[in-house]
């Protein structure tokens, strides 16, 4: 073997060790290009948040809807606002209407209309007695008349009314009186409205000739 000066040999390691780290180099990159699998897509860590979306990103303003139907959160709000809740008496004017006669009974038409500056509303019958002028009660209660009430939402100046029927006496053969007035309570109020009666005699005694009421009816009548 022919000798060869230190320097010589040095110089011939670093070549090689520097082919070596060349060739290693190569290889790395073609295999981080291959098994990855991600054709593009970013790698997510465990523990990180996706990433943001036009979905996700979009804000959540006002007149957007938010996630788990934030969005309708407020519609009961909304409807007792525009409504102000029920009815008050104070806020009530009440009438009766021109009689309806047919068959032998006598119908009147009792409205209550909104003199308020508010929406409210009213639901089911009202209560209503006849007195004479000194306040004193004819007969009993009206009874209650089978139906399904609803909720009558009343803008102001807008009206419900309720039908009061009863036969008439001439013909039932009833205890009869002729009413000084006709106090009628809103739903769920304690304080009457006084009506001033013009519908004639009414019975106010027996069980030949009850007095009944409906349910609440948005509008002034039949």
């Amino acid at each position: 073997m022919a000798n060869t000066s230190p320097a010589a040999r040095r110089a011939a390691l670093l070549a090689s060790t520097a082919a070596v780290l060349g060739a290693l180099t190569a290889c790395g990159t073609d295999g981080g290009a291959t098994t990855g699998g991600t054709t593009g897509a970013a790698r997510q860590s465990p523990g990180t948040s996706p990433p943001a979306t036009a979905a996700s990103s979009a804000p959540t303003g006002p007149g957007t809807r938010s996630p788990s139907g934030a969005a309708a959160s407020g519609t009961a709000g909304s409807a007792s606002a525009r409504t102000g809740g029920r009815c008050h008496t104070s806020e009530l004017r009440a009438s009766v209407g021109r009689v309806d006669p047919g068959a032998g009974q006598r119908n009147f038409p009792v409205v209550l209309t909104n003199a308020s500056s508010r929406a409210c509303t009213l639901y089911g019958h009202p209560g209503a007695a006849f007195v004479d002028a000194s306040g004193r009660q004819l007969g009993p209660d009206p009874r209650r008349a089978p139906g399904s009430p609803e909720t009558v939402t009343l803008p102001p100046g807008q009206s419900a009314w309720a039908g009061l029927s009863f036969a008439d006496p001439e013909v039932s053969g009833a205890r009869a009186e002729i009413p000084a007035a006709l106090l009628v309570t809103p739903p769920d109020e304690r304080d009457s409205l006084t009506v001033p009666w013009k519908g004639g005699r009414v019975p106010v005694g027996g069980t030949a000739s009850p007095v009944t009421l409906t349910v609440l009816d948005a509008g002034t009548g039949p």
